[in-house]
Order: structure tokens, then sequence, then C-alpha cells
């Protein structure tokens, strides 16, 4: 876009690095305002005039901030986190949202190496014997991590550092994270396993996962059973993931020998929360990204971000900002719908790191076939990332990060759709092909799953069944719906032959217990069941 003799105002709210803003403060096309002592009211009216708003964690930019914003092109938080930013208001407004996901990398990865390092050699228990008076050096007699099994789990940027680092102590690093190819396996010299084996396995444990519903209260007491009672276990990624509870019940119980904790379920922490007086544990205030570096590099990136998308219309970093707009959006908004969930349901049906996706279209469309990636690549990467940090701007970035190969391509118009998508996904565990259709532009359907014919509608939530065509299966799997309080709102089989292999997909109004799925299971016709939700 042309900016020429333009000079955009950009107001940073919060206490930001300024040093780390000079690429805003350098270029004379912006005039960087300083607002973090502006009461509320007078940052609501300052930004009337304004051009972009730089924030971190105090500020809460919601409808209300945002209302009198008409000249407002972007917000920008220098960290990770978007909780307090409306991204829904920012999004009806068509502000893009940015953040700055990479300046903590290093940070976070050095801090669970002190913690991991602490509770090997009980820094934290020694240093109050000593301020105490005492001097009982056989009381805290430590150990080497040389030679010792770190779970790593989740590989992602942060995770991927932490692991560099063990394995230049000379540890033996263990990885479950299903989303990792076998050639990321290898570049990181690591043994990838099931969640189970390297809970059992591993020295020490260390989290490094998105909070996502599939993540929440991952680690309980049944995985924290798993663990060797010598094991220590770290979280320097998401409060929410691990169960507290139990953790300081197994610590008092002897069942695990030590824990640090960066974040928690509920922040600050709780007086009465029982991590404060559990044994062997290290409690620090959610300070993964607080270093003098890491600052300053959050704050760069969201300087170069702020005026790359102001200047260039650049949001490649973008959290809300559909990849097209206007009149053109409008249009394919129902067809980038569908590939979102299309995405997600091929996703709920894989097995193993994701290795290649090859997006099909026919339609009236063809304009659009990038953003319908894009927007499949959403759904596909939804619970592998954290649904809030995946969009339509940012998805092919995180999918190229991944090291996931994308093709797509244009069919001749379908006989019997107005538009029709096939996404073919190449995993470790097999290759899945789903397909869905428009009906006369505005009726989405799924029509295919594998060489299975259906006709079922992507919305709710979506049972898939892979079960033995015998009498009396459908019953059998109503009656254990049924038996949930659930009600079902579609049930399509289809089969090749009969009394062979068959595929059930089943809609509910509502959603799923988790325990359900074993449930399902557990019938002996029933080869194997899958969940997906497509809201």
């Amino acid at each position: 876009m042309s900016t020429d003799g333009a000079r955009f105002r950009i107001i940073v709210a919060d206490g930001v690095s300024v040093s780390g803003l000079a690429p805003l403060v350098e270029d004379e096309r912006f005039e960087v305002v300083d607002g973090k002592q502006w009461e509320r009211d007078r940052l609501k009216k300052e930004l009337a005039d304004a051009h972009g708003l730089v924030v971190r964690s105090a500020t809460k930019v919601d409808a209300d901030l945002l209302e009198e914003a008409n000249g407002l092109r972007v917000v920008g938080r220098a960290g990770v986190g978007v909780d307090n930013i409306d991204l829904e208001a920012a999004t009806r407004r068509g502000i893009p949202v940015l953040n700055a996901p990479a300046g903590n990398t290093v940070s976070a990865a050095e801090l669970t190496m002190a913690l991991l390092l602490a509770l090997a050699r009980n820094v934290v228990p020694s240093d109050r014997s000593v301020r105490a008076g005492e001097w009982k050096r056989s009381r805290f007699s430590g150990f080497e991590i040389r030679g010792k099994g770190l779970g790593v789990l989740g590989a992602g940027r942060i995770g991927a550092e932490v692991v560099r680092r063990a394995r230049a102590f000379g540890m033996r690093v263990l990885v479950y994270d299903p989303y990792l190819t076998q050639e990321r396996v290898r570049e990181l010299g690591v043994e990838r396993l099931p969640l189970e084996e390297v809970l059992s396995r591993s020295d020490f444990v260390s989290l490094h996962l998105p909070l996502t519903p599939s993540t929440e209260g991952m680690i309980g007491s049944p995985q924290l059973s798993l663990m060797k009672p010598t094991a220590m276990i770290i979280n320097v990624a998401r409060g929410g993931i691990i169960d507290e509870g139990a953790v300081a019940a197994a610590l008092k119980e002897g069942r695990l020998a030590g824990a640090a904790f960066d974040v928690y379920a509920e922040e600050p922490l709780a007086e009465d929360s029982p991590l404060r007086d559990a044994p062997n544990t290290i409690l620090t205030p959610h300070l993964g990204a607080s270093t003098r570096e890491a600052q300053e590099l959050v704050a760069t990136e969201i300087a170069e971000a702020v005026r790359d998308a102001v200047l260039e219309g650049d949001l490649s970093r973008a959290l809300n900002a559909p990849a097209i707009g206007g009149e053109a959006l409008r249009r394919v908004r129902p067809l980038l719908g569908l590939g979102e969930r299309l995405g997600r349901l091929a996703c709920a049906l894989l097995r193993g790191g994701i290795g290649k996706l090859e997006l099909r279209y026919a339609g009236e469309q063809a304009d659009a076939l990038g953003p319908l990636m894009s927007s499949v690549l959403v759904g596909l990467l939804a619970d592998v990332l954290g649904s809030h940090r995946v969009n339509l701007v940012n998805s092919r970035h995180l999918a190229d990060s991944r090291g996931l190969r994308l093709t797509s391509s244009t069919l001749p118009r379908h006989p019997r759709y107005a538009e029709f998508l096939e996404l073919v996904v190449e995993s470790e565990g097999g290759t899945v092909e789903v397909a869905a259709a428009m009906l006369g532009h505005r009726h989405p359907r799924i029509v295919r799953i594998d060489d299975y014919a259906l006709d079922i509608a992507p919305e709710g939530t979506l049972l898939i069944l892979r079960n033995q065509d015998v009498p009396g299966v459908i019953g059998k799997v109503g009656s254990l719906i049924g038996s949930l309080g659930l009600n079902i709102a579609e049930y399509h089989q289809a089969r090749h032959s009969p009394a062979g292999e068959a595929l059930a997909a089943v809609t509910v109004d509502g959603s799923f217990p988790p325990e359900v799925l074993e449930s399902l299971r557990g019938l002996p016709e029933v080869r194997d069941a899958r969940l997906v939700s497509l809201d």
C-alpha cells in the first residue's frame, strides 16, 4: 500500500523495552507515543487518532476501548499470549492483532534448565538451611543430570531449545509429541515415544505444550503414577495442563521426588494452593519471559510486525486477520469455513507426525485456493498448536515451520456439487482422504472419508467409527450414546459389502465425555472410534 508523506501514530500503552522499539522509533514515518501512564479514559480518547497500539499484558483491549478507534490499523502484543485482547472485538472492527511468539524462546528454555538443575542439586532448600545457621551437607546430597533421562512433552520452539541444552549436558532425551515427524526426530537427536513410556522412563519430565482442550488436565494422578518415585516434573508451559493438587499429593506421599512450577492454573497462585507446602517444590511467579534479552526481543519483534503491517499490509504475524478481505471474503467465507472443518476432521483421523497435505478444489472460487489452503491448515493444526495460535494468516507459516509439504490444485467442475474439496493427508500412520461439498453454495456436507461415501453435515460433535457390519451394531452404539443423555442428530453408515468393515459417522447435540471413546472401543464389533468437534 502507498504511504507517501504519511506519518503514523503508534501508542505504547504498557512498559515495553524502549531500545526494542527501535524499528518504529528510528523510522521517521512513525510517531511513537508513550501512553503507559495514561488513565483508561484518556487512552480510549487518544486511540481515536492513532494508527497502532502496542501493549503487554496490563492494558485490557476490549470492545469498549476500541469503540472510538476508527483509524486504528493494528494492535500489537509484545509477548505471546493475548488473553488481555478481545480478538473478536478487534476482528469485528477490522483490526488485526499481532503477537511476538519467538522472543521469549531462549529465556523460557534457560529457565527450564535452571529449575531442573536447582532440583537436582537441592539449591533452594540448602540455601534456606544455610541462612538458618545450619551446615548439613549430607542432607542435601544431589545427583548429576549427565546420563539421566529427560522427558520433553511437546517439541515446538521452546521444547526444541530445551532438547538442545539437555543434550549438551549429556542427558538422554525422550519426547512425546504426536505431531512430530521422524525427520524432525532425527534432527533433534531424540527418541520419540508414547506419553506413558516417556513418563515411566524419565528422571525428569518437562512440559512444553500449549493449553488446548486436548492438553488441559493432561497430567493427573494416573499419569503421575507412571513416573519413578525418584523423578521430578517441571512446568514452564501453561497452567492447567497439569493437576497441581495431584502433584502436591504425590510429593507428600513420596511418589514423586520434586517439582518446579513457573505457571499455574490460577495466577497469582492462590493462597490455599496445595503446592505452597508441598516438599521439594520450587515455585516461581511466571518468569519464563522475564529477562532483559527476552523483553527486548519481543519488543523488537512486535515493533517490526507493526511497522510491516502499517507500511506494507504484511499480516503474516496476525492472529485474527483473514488473508483476503472485502467482497471477496464475503463471497468465499462459507467455503473457508468448510475447509477449516474438513481440516479438523482430517486431524482427528490421523496417526503420527504429519508430512504432507494435498488440497484439491473444484468450483467457481479458484482465486481463493490460497486462502482455502490456509483455512484447511487452521483446522488441521488447531489441536496441535492450540486454536488461539492458528489463523488464516499464520497457518501456512506454522505448517512450514513444522516441515509440512503443501500442494494444491484445481479439479474440473464436479458433476454433482457447486463446490467440492478433497484433502489427502500423509502421516506416519498412513494416508487419510476426506472430501466435502457445498450444495447450492449454502449447504455444506461431508461426502467421503477414505473410500466410504457419506452425506452428513459438518457441524457439532462428530463421532467416526470403524466397525464390523453385523446386526446390532447401530443399536449398541445408539444405546450407549443415549445412555449419556445425548441426542443423535445424524447417523450415516457406509459399507462396501455386507458383513465386511463399515464406517459410521454420527453427529450429536452436545459434547461427548472423554471416556465415551473407550466405552465404544470396548464394543467387540468396533475396531476404532474417533471424535472431533466441528463447531
